[in-house]
């Protein structure tokens, strides 16, 4: 089946298209000379304010991003182009993560899909659709996918926030084949159970610091590990596997710490990791009040996006900064704090700085080990900045 079209052209207003040729992939509203009234995410051409012919994209009149860039040549958006995306972004994380099973198939404009985000799990796939064009062109991604990978199943996890934004509904259901309600997993020798659906935070899995765990593998021997926001106990696991004395992980969601004490015994690690319903931010107020519920030299600190919108960025990175200030208090000379942010409107300067108050607000010095990012799987655009969002730190206390 073919995505639909529609014959709709756009114009850009005098001077807008200098950061559209510098490589980004949207459109705002108000950068167009009109947004004429249509069916939300019909395919339209886009011109410069001078009549050149940019591109061809999706297009939405009821969001602040109005038209996403599909292709900058003259193609049809059908089957066929779903098709030629999806392979080559499989051929990119094949090259990229040799062997793996598991890992995010598409990561939305970063593959030339504005608006897909897809995980493969083995053998079944979870979908999340975050624009409008792409709900609409749903049929011929579906096609696209099975003939890419042919998958036994699809669980279409639509919840997420941004679809209000693009006028969509929420649901979550399986759209082809037989999903199960959980799958394993293994990354690095480690097993996972991954939940691919009903109400599993994001799609289930952290496949973005799936390279930050392999980094961090070495420095866990020896060390008494905190895991705070541990989800389902990918960090925590990973201590335990490689030589820590002791691993404590919490976390807010029951059904994440039930999840993250299931792959505890799918990793024989009962004697290490302990996984437990809790507060991370009461567990660190706790230390600075000087009563240590656990002796901790290795904190690791990776909390849900705090940053709304760009409007409470400030709001955002005052919290970040209380968080880390208070893991950096709990922390003695040769004390390891592994954090990260997971917004892209949090830049790597706002991380850093956020980092240098932390510390001056805990009193501490603090070496930078390392500084990193998201898994290649989650490939950045030079020319989008949007599409960086995860910023992971090292720090030692000294």
């Amino acid at each position: 089946m073919d995505a639909p079209t529609m014959s709709l052209t756009l114009t850009l207003k005098p001077r807008e298209e200098d950061r559209l040729m510098g490589g980004h992939l949207w459109v705002f509203s108000n950068e167009l000379k009109e947004v004429p009234k249509t069916e939300l995410g019909i395919v339209a051409e886009l011109v410069s304010s001078g009549g050149r012919r940019l591109g061809r994209g999706f297009y939405n009149p009821h969001s602040l991003i109005a038209f996403r860039f599909l292709t900058r040549r003259e193609e049809e958006i059908d089957a066929e182009f779903f098709r030629g995306r999806l392979q080559r972004a499989l051929d990119f994380r094949r090259a990229a993560l040799p062997g793996e099973q598991s890992f995010r198939l598409c990561f939305g404009e970063s593959d030339g899909l504005p608006g897909l985000v897809a995980d493969k799990y083995e053998d079944y796939v979870v979908l999340q659709v975050l624009s409008a064009g792409m709900e609409r062109s749903l049929p011929a991604v579906l096609e696209a996918l099975q003939t890419v990978l042919k998958p036994k199943g699809v669980f279409l996890k639509n919840d997420h926030p941004t679809r209000a934004l693009e006028g969509l509904p929420m649901e979550t259901k399986v759209a082809c084949g037989e999903v199960p309600e959980k799958v394993v997993i293994t990354q690095d020798g480690i097993r996972y159970a991954a939940a691919l659906g009903g109400g599993s935070q994001k799609t289930g899995f952290y496949f973005d610091q799936r390279e930050n765990r392999s980094f961090l593998a070495p420095r866990f021997k020896d060390r008494t590990v905190l895991d705070l926001h541990c989800f389902t106990g990918a960090f925590g696991l990973t201590a335990g596997r490689h030589g820590a004395k002791r691993v404590l992980g919490l976390d807010s969601s029951m059904p994440a710490v039930e999840l993250a004490r299931e792959n505890i015994a799918l990793n024989g690690l009962e004697s290490v990791c302990e996984f437990d319903h809790g507060d991370a931010e009461q567990v660190l107020e706790s230390f600075a009040s000087g009563v240590q519920p656990v002796k901790t030299d290795f904190i690791l600190l990776d909390p849900p996006s705090f940053v709304r919108s760009k409007k409470n960025l400030s709001a955002a990175l005052r919290a970040y900064t209380r968080m880390n200030s208070l893991a950096l208090k709990a922390l003695s000379s040769g004390g390891l704090l592994a954090t990260s942010t997971c917004s892209h409107h949090v830049g790597r300067e706002d991380f850093v700085s956020m980092l240098r108050s932390a510390a001056a607000k805990a009193a501490k010095s603090c070496r930078v080990l390392a500084l990193r990012g998201q898994a290649q799987d989650h490939p950045i655009l030079l020319g989008m900045p949007e599409t960086e969002y995860l910023h992971f730190a090292l720090l030692e206390v000294y």
